[in-house]
């Protein structure tokens, strides 16, 4: 196991309170700020320019473009699941939080390669136990796939889809699920592939690469580690920011993209609440999309 300082490069100075789920999607790459509810886009094809896509009245924890729809994303949102229009407007598909006793809402989600859209949740409090994971079908039904989670974040998958990595922050754990492809459904229980220390930091926004290993943004440690898939510690990379929030690797093979937060720090650095750019040698794939309501 290899452990760097990386050296590393603000891209976007945003001061965001809590920037979180990026995505490289048609030749951009898209975040949000979680708690402003906002939704961005970072061109950098003549040098970084950020733009914002959206502002909504509710949380955004993430988003995935929609199939066959430009300009249309669904959104883990405020308390459940949405279209957001090219307008900024809201189509609800659900709001399974709603549901539940505390005050909760959605937070890191991603597409699979099947065309499903799984997203988590967490309570305002971080109540133990509070959080679920989702999963969205083509036809617009809303399942809650796990629950018992407290701060359901960063759900990853691997390239064929039939593996999803959860990371469960506050509890310090990695998931590993087993995907059945047709149904979306869990093939027996998770396993658990990581756990870590309150020292080492809570597993956050995470990717899996083109070898199929793990990168995870590690909350509350300020570094970003790289693990193979049969669970080995590759790799950790030191980033300038107590609070990374997710990782992206851009296409072309050479950096990895880390959004991070204010949220929570005492004493910001510059780079908190930032989008980061590190040199790396790995790749992944482009976000898939929701296959849904055409």
């Amino acid at each position: 196991m290899t452990s760097t300082a990386a050296p590393t490069a603000v891209l976007v100075d945003g001061g965001y309170e809590l920037a979180e789920g990026g995505r490289w999607v048609d030749g951009r790459y898209v975040y949000v700020d979680i708690l402003s509810g906002r939704l961005f886009e970072l061109r950098d094809d003549d040098g970084p320019t950020v733009r914002q896509l959206a502002r909504l009245d509710v949380p955004l924890g993430a988003v995935a473009p929609v199939a066959d729809r430009p300009g249309t994303w669904i959104a883990a949102a405020g308390t459940g699941m949405a279209l957001l229009t090219p307008d900024g407007a809201l189509e609800w598909l659900d709001r399974p939080e709603d549901r539940t006793p505390l005050p909760s809402r959605m937070n890191d989600g991603v597409a699979d390669p099947a065309g499903r859209f799984w997203a988590g949740s967490m309570a305002y409090d971080g109540t133990h136990g509070a959080g679920s994971l989702y999963r969205t079908d083509p036809d617009g039904t809303v399942v809650r796939v796990l629950d018992g989670l407290t701060i359901a974040n960063g759900p990853a998958f691997t390239a064929d889809g039939t593996t999803l990595y959860l990371a469960d922050t506050a509890s310090g754990t990695i998931l590993r699920c087993r995907i059945d492809l047709v149904s979306g459904d869990l093939g027996g229980d998770p396993e658990t592939f990581a756990r870590l220390s309150e020292a080492e930091g809570g597993p956050d926004g995470m990717t899996v690469d083109d070898e199929g290993c793990l990168w995870v943004a590690m909350w509350g440690a300020g570094t970003v580690r790289r693990y193979h898939p049969d669970g080995r510690l590759l790799q950790t990379l030191t980033v300038p920011a107590p609070h990374p929030t997710s990782v992206c690797l851009h296409p072309g093979g050479t950096r990895l993209f880390v959004t991070t937060a204010r949220y929570g720090v005492a004493s910001p650095t510059p780079a908190s609440g930032a989008v980061l750019s590190v040199p790396v040698q790995a790749r992944a794939t482009a976000a898939c999309s929701w296959r849904g309501r055409s």
